[in-house]
């Protein structure tokens, strides 16, 4: 396709929709969710209520709240533009973070949820040395928070940039602005309870509309999948866009690419703080189980919707004129339901991502501060001798502080694919956090040293392979496209830091000299385990 029409396309991809009538519905949904957020705010009493919603939500309600804090930008706009142009190998991000559910539900979930009090670093201390650990898990946390918040804001501003027609850089980073400031309203008012009610009306409507514009899509095609696909293969003028191998086949390095994705991928979001911070909100382990169950179904039906999603905006759509739009990869999705319905379904959807956006951040921003707050702050700071209002208060400076650097974040990694920008976050997770996780849920063995080495050891080198991988510089696409650092060949850091991890935790476990606690190891065996003792240790 030549330069010209790539031009033309962009230029009326510039005038999608009707800037008016999409700020018309964004305000609404921004007016509602606001007036929401303050009636949640007036039980903002104690500690308990602002970081873990008061423990008063169902199993029901939680576990819509964990599907809207799990289905993220990159699971709505990512993944969709991801198989638009890429296929087969866009969808295998679809399988990536449905498969990591199933293994952070399996694995940590309930035995979290039965040890700790608000954040992960509760579990972690438990048994071990409470300074070291603490200060380790909060910066690990804060590490996470701040990635996937990087994708949060690139996603809203490819979004907004496209609903206002918006090319200049500029402007997208004063929409990042906004949006920044949205949540830091959120946050600073609602706490937990009103995050999760607004993380609750974002997920049904999230879901609702993907199941909408799936049913339309696929009634074009008279119900007919294969020719769906056979439409997509023909637009893009690539019959492997539906064979495996079209991103990460083409050669060795781009294989093991994948494999180390596919690690981030699986193993991420057992270490997500913001997902397993959710499983506090419930009164009982009963209820955390329940809320699983509610959550699989929900995630599980919106991941089969991108794959329509993904192929119907390559059909209908074509990779062309999404890559030229702007916002990019990630404007498929809005794309696609101006071109089913108009202007009225693109300012519905494009609001429910909004949404999306904005419940997704106040959840990363909310663990972020209590992290910050309760774990170094009322632990090591104030060693104990605090009180919940003063630990509030700093929880809500650390949200100002968190805001400030996902703006700045955002306009950084502006025009970065939202699904990519989120593996290299679960990358982070997964080398910081999973490892010390289940070393302290399962191994008797563990220690101090083999938990501070592995934290700081996983985060060190995941973030450290990130700058000097090409993602960062060296190519026209990288975050630093001027410079050229990029020594480490691997798009994903996984394959070498999450392994890394793992030893350096095993290795400081047998060389340390202390002893732990007996006690306290076999009290959190059978507090996870059975969760006798958790309801009483998290009222307190």
């Amino acid at each position: 396709m030549n330069s010209s029409l790539i031009l033309a396309q962009a230029a009326e991809a510039t005038q999608v929709g009707n800037p008016l009538v999409n700020i018309a519905i964004f305000a609404a949904f921004v007016g509602i969710t606001l007036v929401i957020v303050l009636k949640a705010s007036k039980n903002n009493k104690t500690a308990a209520d602002y970081y873990a919603g008061g423990r008063s939500f169902t199993g029901t309600q939680n576990g819509t709240a964990i599907a809207g804090d799990y289905l993220s930008a990159a699971s709505f706009l990512g993944i969709v533009g991801a198989i638009a142009i890429n296929g087969y190998d866009g969808f295998l991000y679809s399988i990536g973070f449905l498969v990591a559910w199933l293994v952070a539900l399996l694995l940590v979930a309930e035995l979290l949820r039965n040890t700790g009090k608000f954040t992960m670093a509760d579990v972690l201390s438990f048994r071990l040395k409470q300074r070291p650990v603490r200060i380790a898990a909060a910066i690990s946390t804060l590490a996470v928070c701040v990635f996937y918040l990087l994708a949060q804001m690139a996603g809203a501003g490819a979004l907004v940039s496209l609903l206002l027609g918006i090319d200049e850089k500029f402007g997208q980073s004063l929409v990042i602005i906004v949006v920044g400031a949205l949540m830091i309203m959120y946050v600073l008012i609602g706490g937990m309870k009103g995050t999760t009610w607004v993380q609750i009306i974002k997920a049904c409507l999230l879901i609702a509309g993907a199941l909408v514009m799936t049913i339309w899509t696929l009634a074009l095609f008279d119900f007919n999948f294969s020719a769906l696909l056979g439409k997509a293969a023909e637009v893009a003028g690539n019959p492997e866009i539906l064979n495996p191998g079209m991103q990460y086949g083409k050669s060795e390095t781009s294989k093991v690419d994948f494999i180390s994705l596919a690690l981030a991928l699986v193993l991420g979001t057992a270490g997500l703080p913001h997902v397993l911070m959710r499983f506090y909100t419930v009164p009982t382990a009963k209820e955390a189980r329940k809320s699983v169950v509610w959550a699989i179904w929900l995630i599980g039906a919106f991941y089969l919707f991108t794959l329509v999603l993904g192929f119907g905006a390559g059909a209908l759509i074509g990779p062309d004129k999404i890559k030229a739009a702007p916002g990019g990869v990630n404007s498929a999705a809005p794309l696609l339901a101006y071109e089913l319905g108009g202007t009225l379904l693109l300012g519905l959807i494009s609001a429910v991502a909004f949404a999306t956006i904005l419940a997704v951040v106040a959840g990363l921003t909310i663990t972020a501060a209590a992290s910050f707050a309760h774990d170094v702050y009322a632990s090591v700071i104030a060693k104990d001798k605090t009180t919940p209002e003063k630990e509030m208060k700093v929880a809500r400076r650390t949200v100002i502080v968190i805001g400030i650097f996902a703006i700045a974040g955002g306009i950084g990694a502006q025009g970065q694919n939202v699904a990519f920008l989120v593996a290299l976050a679960f990358a982070v997770a997964a080398s910081a956090n999973l490892p010390t996780i289940l070393y302290s849920l399962f191994w008797k063995g563990f220690k101090t040293r083999g938990a501070v080495w592995s934290m700081y050891g996983g985060l060190g080198s995941a973030i450290l392979l990130i700058i000097f991988s090409p993602v960062f510089s060296g190519s026209p696409t990288a975050m630093v496209p001027g410079i050229d650092i990029s020594i480490f060949p691997l798009a994903n850091p996984g394959i070498v830091s999450i392994p890394l991890a793992f030893i350096l935790g095993w290795l400081g476990s047998i060389t340390d000299p202390g002893t732990e606690d007996i006690t306290k190891q076999a009290e959190m065996e059978v507090r996870s385990l059975t969760g006798v003792g958790a309801e009483k240790a998290v009222d307190h």
